[in-house]
Protein backbone atom coordinates (compact mmCIF):
# COMPACT_ATOMS: atom_id res chain seq x y z
CA UNK A 1 0.00 0.00 0.00
CA UNK A 2 1.16 3.51 -0.64
CA UNK A 3 -0.33 6.89 0.10
CA UNK A 4 -0.07 9.91 -2.23
CA UNK A 5 -0.12 13.44 -0.79
CA UNK A 6 0.36 16.65 -2.78
CA UNK A 7 2.79 19.31 -1.54
CA UNK A 8 4.43 22.47 -2.87
CA UNK A 9 7.51 21.79 -4.99
CA UNK A 10 10.01 22.66 -2.23
CA UNK A 11 8.61 20.21 0.34
CA UNK A 12 11.05 17.61 1.66
CA UNK A 13 9.61 15.10 4.15
CA UNK A 14 13.04 14.61 5.75
CA UNK A 15 12.84 18.22 6.93
CA UNK A 16 9.68 17.41 8.91
CA UNK A 17 9.91 13.79 9.94
CA UNK A 18 13.05 12.83 11.88
CA UNK A 19 12.65 9.11 11.30
CA UNK A 20 11.68 9.32 7.62
CA UNK A 21 13.67 7.17 5.20
CA UNK A 22 13.66 7.80 1.46
CA UNK A 23 12.20 4.96 -0.54
CA UNK A 24 14.39 3.18 -3.03
CA UNK A 25 14.09 1.26 -6.25
CA UNK A 26 16.44 -0.81 -8.36
CA UNK A 27 17.51 0.80 -11.61
CA UNK A 28 20.26 -0.68 -13.79
CA UNK A 29 21.00 -3.18 -11.00
CA UNK A 30 21.68 -0.33 -8.57
CA UNK A 31 19.71 0.90 -5.55
CA UNK A 32 18.48 4.41 -6.41
CA UNK A 33 16.24 7.04 -4.86
CA UNK A 34 12.51 6.75 -5.52
CA UNK A 35 11.31 10.02 -7.08
CA UNK A 36 8.93 11.00 -4.27
CA UNK A 37 8.48 8.17 -1.78
CA UNK A 38 9.46 7.92 1.85
CA UNK A 39 8.75 5.61 4.76
CA UNK A 40 7.59 7.05 8.05
CA UNK A 41 8.09 3.75 9.83
CA UNK A 42 11.10 1.78 10.94
CA UNK A 43 12.53 0.17 7.80
CA UNK A 44 16.08 -1.14 7.21
CA UNK A 45 18.41 1.50 5.76
CA UNK A 46 21.24 0.98 3.29
CA UNK A 47 24.33 2.35 5.09
CA UNK A 48 25.99 3.61 1.92
CA UNK A 49 23.11 5.45 0.22
CA UNK A 50 20.94 6.24 3.25
CA UNK A 51 17.96 4.93 1.29
CA UNK A 52 15.59 2.16 2.27
CA UNK A 53 17.54 -1.08 1.98
CA UNK A 54 14.41 -2.73 0.62
CA UNK A 55 13.21 -1.49 -2.79
CA UNK A 56 9.66 -0.12 -2.65
CA UNK A 57 8.09 -2.89 -4.72
CA UNK A 58 9.45 -5.52 -2.29
CA UNK A 59 8.82 -3.44 0.85
CA UNK A 60 5.08 -3.47 0.30
CA UNK A 61 5.08 -7.27 0.24
CA UNK A 62 6.82 -7.20 3.64
CA UNK A 63 4.15 -4.96 5.18
CA UNK A 64 5.81 -1.54 4.82
CA UNK A 65 3.85 1.31 3.31
CA UNK A 66 5.31 4.13 1.34
CA UNK A 67 4.07 7.71 1.38
CA UNK A 68 4.53 9.53 -1.92
CA UNK A 69 5.10 13.23 -1.25
CA UNK A 70 4.11 14.50 -4.67
CA UNK A 71 5.29 17.91 -5.77
CA UNK A 72 2.40 19.84 -7.23
CA UNK A 73 3.79 23.17 -8.40
CA UNK A 74 0.42 24.90 -8.50
CA UNK A 75 0.50 24.85 -4.70
CA UNK A 76 3.51 27.18 -4.86
CA UNK A 77 1.04 29.96 -5.76
CA UNK A 78 -0.75 29.80 -2.40
CA UNK A 79 0.31 30.62 1.14
CA UNK A 80 -2.63 29.07 3.02
CA UNK A 81 -5.17 26.29 2.60
CA UNK A 82 -7.86 28.91 3.08
CA UNK A 83 -6.78 30.67 -0.14
CA UNK A 84 -7.15 27.38 -2.00
CA UNK A 85 -10.54 26.63 -0.43
CA UNK A 86 -11.93 30.06 -1.31
CA UNK A 87 -10.72 29.92 -4.90
CA UNK A 88 -12.00 26.37 -5.38
CA UNK A 89 -15.51 27.53 -4.38
CA UNK A 90 -15.65 30.08 -7.21
CA UNK A 91 -17.04 28.92 -10.53
CA UNK A 92 -14.24 29.07 -13.15
CA UNK A 93 -14.57 30.27 -16.72
CA UNK A 94 -15.30 26.88 -18.30
CA UNK A 95 -14.89 28.41 -21.76
CA UNK A 96 -11.13 28.42 -21.14
CA UNK A 97 -11.26 24.64 -21.66
CA UNK A 98 -12.16 25.28 -25.29
CA UNK A 99 -8.85 27.10 -25.91
CA UNK A 100 -6.23 24.58 -27.05
CA UNK A 101 -3.33 26.76 -25.89
CA UNK A 102 -4.74 27.00 -22.37
CA UNK A 103 -5.54 23.28 -22.21
CA UNK A 104 -1.92 22.65 -23.20
CA UNK A 105 -0.84 24.19 -19.87
CA UNK A 106 -3.18 22.21 -17.63
CA UNK A 107 -2.46 19.40 -15.20
CA UNK A 108 -3.29 15.88 -16.44
CA UNK A 109 -5.24 16.99 -19.54
CA UNK A 110 -2.62 19.01 -21.42
CA UNK A 111 -2.49 16.48 -24.28
CA UNK A 112 -6.21 15.79 -24.48
CA UNK A 113 -7.78 18.90 -25.94
CA UNK A 114 -9.78 16.73 -28.35
CA UNK A 115 -11.71 15.16 -25.45
CA UNK A 116 -12.43 18.52 -23.81
CA UNK A 117 -13.53 20.01 -27.13
CA UNK A 118 -16.00 17.16 -27.58
CA UNK A 119 -17.34 16.99 -24.00
CA UNK A 120 -17.29 20.77 -23.27
CA UNK A 121 -17.25 20.35 -19.49
CA UNK A 122 -19.15 22.93 -17.43
CA UNK A 123 -18.76 21.42 -13.95
CA UNK A 124 -16.13 19.81 -11.76
CA UNK A 125 -17.86 16.45 -12.24
CA UNK A 126 -17.77 16.72 -16.04
CA UNK A 127 -14.12 17.76 -15.93
CA UNK A 128 -13.40 14.77 -13.66
CA UNK A 129 -15.18 12.57 -16.20
CA UNK A 130 -12.86 13.93 -18.93
CA UNK A 131 -9.87 13.04 -16.77
CA UNK A 132 -11.25 9.51 -16.43
CA UNK A 133 -11.95 9.26 -20.15
CA UNK A 134 -8.25 9.72 -20.94
CA UNK A 135 -7.35 6.59 -18.97
CA UNK A 136 -6.57 3.27 -20.66
CA UNK A 137 -9.65 1.15 -21.11
CA UNK A 138 -12.01 4.13 -20.88
CA UNK A 139 -11.37 6.00 -24.13
CA UNK A 140 -13.92 3.89 -25.99
CA UNK A 141 -16.58 5.41 -23.70
CA UNK A 142 -16.17 8.93 -25.14
CA UNK A 143 -18.87 8.64 -27.81
CA UNK A 144 -21.42 6.97 -25.50
CA UNK A 145 -20.58 9.54 -22.79
CA UNK A 146 -21.43 12.45 -25.09
CA UNK A 147 -24.88 10.88 -25.63
CA UNK A 148 -25.71 9.97 -21.99
CA UNK A 149 -23.29 11.25 -19.37
CA UNK A 150 -25.16 9.89 -16.36
CA UNK A 151 -25.41 6.34 -17.68
CA UNK A 152 -21.76 6.15 -18.77
CA UNK A 153 -20.43 7.89 -15.62
CA UNK A 154 -21.10 4.75 -13.60
CA UNK A 155 -18.97 2.72 -16.02
CA UNK A 156 -16.16 5.31 -15.91
CA UNK A 157 -15.55 4.71 -12.21
CA UNK A 158 -16.53 1.05 -11.90
CA UNK A 159 -13.96 -1.20 -10.25
CA UNK A 160 -13.48 -4.13 -12.65
CA UNK A 161 -12.06 -6.30 -9.86
CA UNK A 162 -9.32 -8.89 -10.29
CA UNK A 163 -6.67 -6.25 -9.42
CA UNK A 164 -7.23 -4.54 -12.79
CA UNK A 165 -6.37 -0.86 -13.06
CA UNK A 166 -9.18 1.61 -12.69
CA UNK A 167 -9.33 5.30 -11.91
CA UNK A 168 -11.12 6.22 -8.71
CA UNK A 169 -13.73 8.94 -8.79
CA UNK A 170 -12.09 10.61 -5.77
CA UNK A 171 -8.83 10.97 -7.71
CA UNK A 172 -10.62 12.37 -10.76
CA UNK A 173 -12.44 14.97 -8.62
CA UNK A 174 -9.19 15.99 -6.88
CA UNK A 175 -7.44 16.38 -10.24
CA UNK A 176 -10.40 18.37 -11.60
CA UNK A 177 -10.26 20.73 -8.61
CA UNK A 178 -6.54 21.26 -9.25
CA UNK A 179 -7.38 22.23 -12.83
CA UNK A 180 -10.07 24.62 -11.55
CA UNK A 181 -7.36 26.36 -9.49
CA UNK A 182 -5.17 26.56 -12.59
CA UNK A 183 -8.03 28.08 -14.60
CA UNK A 184 -8.50 30.78 -11.96
CA UNK A 185 -4.77 31.55 -11.89
CA UNK A 186 -4.63 31.70 -15.69
CA UNK A 187 -7.67 33.97 -15.84
CA UNK A 188 -6.09 36.19 -13.17
CA UNK A 189 -2.81 36.38 -15.12
CA UNK A 190 -0.85 34.72 -12.32
CA UNK A 191 0.33 31.77 -14.39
Amino acid sequence: MDIDIDFPSDFDPLDYFDQAVRASMVKNDKLTKHPCGAYLQNIPVDNISGLSAIPHNEAEELGYFKVDFLHLSILDNFETKDQIRKLAQIEPDWNLLQDEDIVGKLFQIHRHYNILAKVKPTSVQELADCISLIRPGKRQLLEPYTKDKNAIRQELYRNPGDDQYYFKKSHAIAYALTIVLQLHLIKGGII
